[in-house]
């Protein structure tokens, strides 16, 4: 009698036993600014799938668009004593040698959409920006006929993103000869920033039919401006990246060709996280597959947010 209670007790309370033995996991993601909304659904994915786990605290800050603040925040978050840290780092050149210090500290390193330079780092989780790109100089090819006057709106300057995205899309260029940019203005991924851009673009009276949104967000942007100067969208062949939810509206108003999709990486860095933390091996690089959106197929692709 005494052996069968025993067992029951046991039964009973080797779980609560185990999981006050467990090892609390402290998980921190600087974000460069929580104003872009992408960005601010990156941090909700991560912080999402983590919530499903009961050993696992998340912390996250806000750099307000500042990356040296940024890379300050991922220092403060290593004194805090995180074990893994989670980044999208919008200078690359700036954060190099403070993840490599970071990295060095035995800390995993976890880059999401946006790499470094060496390979201080765990895993760098992102899509194909560069075949992004070349997909959206193929469909504007498409859709204009291989004669094209273009505006490209570009993202932050120094993040790998931006680069990728202008070098891709460049690199087929010379196949279409009909096709040229006409203007190139930076509008930091924002929807405002693109407002003030292309207020400015279009005073200059430069003559375009297309615009390349290096991001949804300054497409709509884009737009905004074209019509409270007058414009129709629908005139311009208008293409971006991400696929949200003006993204879908603009598909299915035809004032947007195209978008691609462009997952926030947030569950698949978190879920990296955990399994690192677990002592499993993580792959380097991890491809998160992208779809071209258009409007035949919008009703049945899922916006990022």
């Amino acid at each position: 009698m005494k052996k069968n209670l025993f067992s029951l007790l046991f039964v009973l309370f080797f779980p609560l036993i185990n999981f006050a033995a467990e090892k609390t996991f402290l998980i921190g993601m600087p974000q460069d600014t929580l104003a872009n909304d992408w960005r601010k659904a990156q941090v909700m994915d991560v912080k999402r799938e983590l919530e499903k786990e009961r050993n696992v605290k998340f912390i996250y800050t806000d750099a307000k668009g500042s990356s040296s603040t940024q890379l300050m925040d991922a220092l403060n978050l290593v004194e805090e004593g995180i074990d893994a840290l989670i980044i999208s780092p919008a200078d690359t050149a700036l954060a190099k040698p403070v993840l490599e210090e970071i990295y060095n500290k035995g800390i995993h390193v976890i880059l999401l959409t946006r790499g470094v330079q060496g390979d201080a780092y765990s895993t760098f989780i992102s899509a194909d920006d560069y075949l992004i790109a070349q997909k959206a100089l193929k469909t504007l090819a498409e859709a204009t006929k291989e004669e094209a006057k273009i505006l490209m709106l570009k993202g932050i300057p120094t993040a790998t993103t931006t680069k990728k995205r202008e070098d891709g899309f460049v690199s087929l260029l010379s196949h279409y000869p009909k096709m040229h940019i006409v203007a190139s203005y930076t509008a930091n991924y924002s929807r405002t920033d693109a407002i003030k851009v292309m207020e400015e673009f279009l005073m200059e009276n430069i003559e375009f039919d297309s615009i390349y949104a290096q991001s949804d967000s300054m497409a709509e942007g884009a737009r905004i401006a074209l019509k409270a100067n007058g414009y129709d969208p629908k005139k311009f062949h208008i293409i971006g990246i991400d696929y949200i939810q003006d993204a879908k509206i603009a598909l299915k108003n035809k004032e947007q060709i195209a978008t691609f999709t462009y997952p926030t990486c947030g569950k698949e860095g978190a879920q990296a996280a955990l399994k690192l933390l677990k002592g499993e091996s993580v792959p380097k690089q991890i491809t998160i597959p992208s779809q071209k959106v258009t409007l035949k197929n919008a009703d049945s692709i899922p916006t990022v947010f």
